[in-house]
């Protein structure tokens, strides 16, 4: 039971590890590259943000009970991202996301080697995220 251990000593510094680089790399993208966040963007946002402060405290006070917080804002935010990268790579879907507003939903500044996109980094965060409270869960 190795990784049990694993987990319980380093899930909560993992999970706050991801969450302040996914949030530090959304501020860098809009504050220093003046990207311009969507509506999609900002709702993944809101999901994001509050899991640093959450992990931040959970952490000092090795409250290991934080994945019944966390694991729903990963899971809800992830959802966003699915709908935010589907919108973006599905052209079925391109067209209803026009009206997004003032910046469109389904463009990205940021495409790396053709399918990695700024919702799929948020993405990616939410799984590992959810992943290591679902673990933390069970090893308790």
């Amino acid at each position: 039971m190795y990784w049990r251990k694993f987990v319980l000593n380093n899930g909560l510094h993992l999970s706050f590890a991801v969450a302040l680089v996914a949030t530090m790399g959304s501020l860098y993208l809009s504050e220093i590259l003046r990207y311009e966040p969507c509506k999609l963007c900002w709702i993944q946002r809101i999901f994001m943000y509050p899991m640093v402060v959450l992990f931040a405290v959970a952490t000092v006070r090795k409250d290991y009970k934080v994945y019944t917080y966390a694991l729903p804002l990963a899971i809800g935010g992830g959802l966003f991202s699915i709908y935010h990268y589907s919108i973006q790579k599905i052209p079925f879907l391109q067209d209803s996301a026009a009206s997004c507003g003032l910046v469109p939903c389904n463009t990205d500044a940021l495409d790396w080697f053709g399918f990695i996109t700024i919702p799929l980094l948020a993405l990616i965060a939410f799984i590992i995220i959810a992943v290591l409270q679902w673990l933390i869960r069970k090893a308790q």
